[in-house]
């Protein structure tokens, strides 16, 4: 009888088993909402004020065009059109990323971030604020990352407090990227490439949520996916097509390609590259000579 009952779990235990995350819909609802609304309010309310106060009574409705030129409030209302647009979007940006700090520093109050392997088929607080971290930091991303300033990416994070990218840093369009990466100065993402802090295994999988760690003046080509808990030490650069699977650490200041990454070899490095070893020689003296003009 206990034979059977250890080869074969009782009703409750396969429910528990089976059993879906109890996901927190209002709290989401409540994050995005917010900052939906007031980051387009707030910039809205003053641009259609703005428009309909001085735009259209200096410069709409005059009945002389001369008189844009010539007078000054209506040349003022003319040439601010273009600022005060331009200002509006950069004031929802960051009234965005203003109401995301909030509920992202209230989330970290409850439970805070930290490596470690999260269970779905348990609901706990823990997969609970993973689920509403990860949805409430989606619109500030697309939005930056598709909008008119994807440069700003890497500061709006930093100050949402979900990231800590290095001054110099650029990551360009990728999936991920905005939770739980650290990187040194002046490294590069290249686009299409993933600094993916969490990964989902299987449907009702564990989910491996460990931070990304890249050094000083690291180089990740296009399509190359980055797995959590990843170390990579400072002059890495990784050829597009490569990746860097799950707790990858590497010594640095060398070239990587290759799935899971490795070490190219001077002559394969040649060959990529289609370089002499003339080119290479110059090469290193450019450098020295850099090094050298750094260092007066």
């Amino acid at each position: 009888m206990n034979k059977k009952r250890l080869l074969k779990p009782d009703k409750d235990q396969e429910e528990v088993i089976k059993e879906e995350p109890s996901f927190r819909f209002h709290w989401c609802a409540v994050g995005f909402i917010t900052c939906y609304f007031l980051s387009w309010a707030i910039p809205g309310l003053g641009f259609f004020f703005y428009i309909f106060y001085y735009f259209l009574p200096y410069c709409l409705e005059t009945d002389n065009i001369i008189t844009l030129f010539t007078e000054l409030d209506p040349l003022i209302s003319f040439l601010s059109f273009p600022l005060v647009l331009v200002f509006s979007y950069i004031l929802h940006i960051i009234i965005a990323a203003m109401v995301t700090k909030f509920w992202y520093w209230v989330t970290e109050q409850i439970i805070p971030s930290k490596d470690g392997v999260i269970p779905r088929n348990i609901p706990s607080k823990t997969l609970n604020l993973y689920h509403i971290r990860s949805f409430i930091l989606k619109y500030p991303k697309n939005m930056v990352m598709k909008g008119l300033f994807p440069w700003l990416f890497t500061w709006v994070f930093n100050f949402i407090g979900s990231t800590n990218y290095g001054g110099g840093t650029t990551v360009e369009e990728e999936v991920l990227g905005e939770k739980f990466v650290e990187t040194g100065r002046d490294c590069y993402v290249s686009p299409n490439a993933s600094l993916a802090s969490h990964l989902v295994e299987g449907i009702f999988g564990s989910i491996f949520y460990f931070k990304i760690k890249l050094g000083n003046n690291v180089t990740i080509g296009s399509e190359v996916p980055i797995g959590p808990g990843t170390h990579l030490e400072d002059n890495s650069y990784i050829f597009p097509l490569g990746a860097a699977l799950k707790f990858t650490e590497n010594k640095g200041n060398y070239y990587y390609f290759g799935m899971p990454i490795r070490r190219v070899f001077t002559r394969k490095l040649k060959d990529y590259l289609q370089v002499s070893d003339e080119d290479l020689k110059k090469a290193e003296e450019l450098a020295k000579k850099y090094q050298n003009e750094k260092s007066i």
